[in-house]
């Protein structure tokens, strides 16, 4: 083969090779790009899920502290109502011992 021949093949080649790896860093920039991309949506998608998640466990605490509220109101009322029951019972007695004490008084000037 005459050299002219020889040096257009050796150039034909590194036109080839050049636009094999020109292609090939073209396919390695979109696949890092696409890798990008995925891993963007995994992040937003965790994120999502992750205040999905938070959302409902505050949610369910709020309802266990509602449940808890509503029991100790109820307690409250319960004790409050047994107190004035109690102090009720108590008044008459106190009333009647009031009196007692006044008559013994009346009684000691005559």
């Amino acid at each position: 083969m005459p050299r002219p021949e020889v040096l257009d093949r050796i150039r034909e080649a590194e036109q080839e090779a050049d636009e094999i790896v020109d292609e090939a860093e073209r396919d390695r920039e979109e696949r890092i790009s696409d890798a990008h991309a995925e891993a963007e949506e995994i992040r937003e998608a965790a994120r999502e899920e992750a205040e999905t998640d938070a959302e409902a466990r505050l949610e369910s605490a709020r309802e266990k502290i509602e449940t808890e509220r509503e029991t100790i109101l109820e307690e409250g009322q319960q004790a409050r109502e047994d107190l004035e029951a109690s102090a009720q019972e108590r008044t008459e007695d106190v009333i009647d011992h009031v009196t007692d004490l006044f008559e013994e008084a009346v009684h000691a000037q005559t």
